[in-house]
């Protein structure tokens, strides 16, 4: 952005700045903070992409380049042991049975503990469990009374869907119960639509992974089809996990076995169920979603609460053999919840803090309160030290810089008095001869 710097009307405010800016010309870096270094890249299987797509469905449009893989961290977010290829659990601890996904994590909500994981930081494409950030950034942006009118081209979307009728008018919490209940991609295209389109959604998405600390995300459609540089992990799905059941809306819907949806005049309102097993299952289940593309596979999330503990497993890159993914999931669940007194292999980081009061507020949306930061970050995320006028300068220099600017600052407190001065005697004398 080109600034122009208006011609001061006080000379000596020009003077004094002109000191000033060759005093500052005189220390390079005196503003700027260091550059940092790229990470370097993990070892482990899938650390930086996916594995290949089978189909065309990531090739992006002629004329756009695909994008580039997203930076790993320099350590594992979340802790070390996080940052192993294989199996973790805790000293001792057996490695759980009938899991057979390819990354996997099981988590306590409440503690933010990793129980155990397999290769949490894997990247895999998420499917339709990419539709719980959707949720997150649709309760943050929108008003759950909104109401929205279904477009025939959200019945068109391809995959999954509710049932969204054209022509007919719901509002976002409805919607919302067919994005989470039925993994419907024609409710993610009409909220895509209320929150400005694809690439304003995705930009919001992508701002809130982030700030949640999910690194390895990045959100390249809104219903979990696959698109160009679709990514995330075991982990950063906890993490959004966590923070769409600390919102109220979410956590109900979540929990909700039937709804109805409205239909067009002279018909009955459409009953809509959920869809995942582990809801109507599994004791004190608390939320789930599933997912399937040809190149993500299978996903699964799931959640339960027992005795005052709440836990989450993920899992990535899933086949239903040997066994259906729910049923991995509640032996995870089982697993996690089996582990007491146990020392956890790493930690849920919580969300960034915003950075002005300014911001967008994704601490409410997160669920959280304002001054809680994650205890690991890449360095190419982590916050540039603070550097103000006399940042990186220091000894004799900062001193000389010191005293250019409480020269400015005198010259122009003379020159302000100056000025009141010459008010207060035209105003006592009345206007000169020559004013209209």
């Amino acid at each position: 952005m080109l600034v122009r710097a208006r011609r001061s009307a006080v000379p000596g405010k020009k003077a004094a700045a002109v000191v000033c800016a060759a005093l500052v010309a005189l220390v390079p870096g005196a503003v700027t903070a260091p550059a940092t270094t790229a990470p370097p890249a993990s070892t482990c299987p899938n650390a930086t992409l996916p594995p290949p797509p089978v189909d065309s469905s990531e090739v992006p449009p002629p004329g756009i380049p695909s994008p580039q893989p997203l930076p790993v961290p320099e350590q594992p977010v979340g802790g070390e042991s996080l940052g192993r290829c294989g199996v973790v659990t805790p000293p001792g601890e057996p490695v759980p049975e009938r899991v057979g996904s390819t990354t996997w994590m099981v988590a306590e909500l409440g503690s933010s503990d990793v129980l155990a994981a397999k290769n949490p930081h894997g990247r895999h494409r998420p499917a339709s469990i990419i539709k719980v950030l959707t949720a997150l950034v649709t309760i943050r942006e929108l008003e759950l009374t909104d109401t929205l009118t279904a477009a025939p081209a959200d019945a068109a979307v391809e995959g999954s869907k509710v049932g969204l009728v054209p022509g007919v008018t719901y509002t976002v919490d409805q919607i919302l119960a067919g994005l989470i209940m039925q993994s419907g991609n024609d409710a993610a295209h009409a909220l895509t639509r209320a929150l400005g389109g694809e690439r304003a959604t995705l930009d919001r998405m992508n701002e809130l992974a982030h700030r949640l600390g999910a690194l390895d995300t990045r959100a390249a459609t809104s219903s979990g089809l696959d698109g160009p540089g679709m990514t995330t992990s075991a982990y950063d799905m906890a993490l959004i996990f966590r923070a769409a059941l600390r919102q109220p809306a979410f956590a109900r819907i979540a929990t909700t076995r039937v709804t109805t949806l409205p239909t067009p005049p002279g018909e009955a309102p459409m009953k809509v169920y959920s869809d995942n097993d582990v809801l109507t299952t599994y004791p004190g289940a608390i939320g789930a979603k599933s997912g399937f593309t040809d190149d993500a596979r299978h996903t699964y999330i799931a959640a339960a609460e027992r005795d005052g503990r709440r836990l989450v497993a993920v899992l990535m890159r899933g086949e239903y053999r040997p066994v259906d993914l729910d049923v991995q999931a509640k032996a995870l669940l089982n697993y996690g919840f089996r582990l007491t007194g146990t020392e956890p292999i790493g930690r849920l980081v919580e969300p960034r803090p915003q950075p002005t009061a300014s911001s967008t507020g994704v601490e409410h949306a997160a669920g959280v309160e304002d001054g809680s930061a994650s205890p690991v970050e890449s360095s190419a995320d982590r916050p540039r030290p603070h550097t103000s006028l006399f940042g990186n300068v220091g000894g004799p220099l900062a001193l000389l810089l010191a005293a250019g600017v409480v020269a400015f600052g005198v010259v122009a407190l003379r020159q302000r008095r100056a000025r009141l001065a010459s008010v207060a005697r035209r105003d006592s004398l009345g206007p000169p001869d020559d004013h209209p």
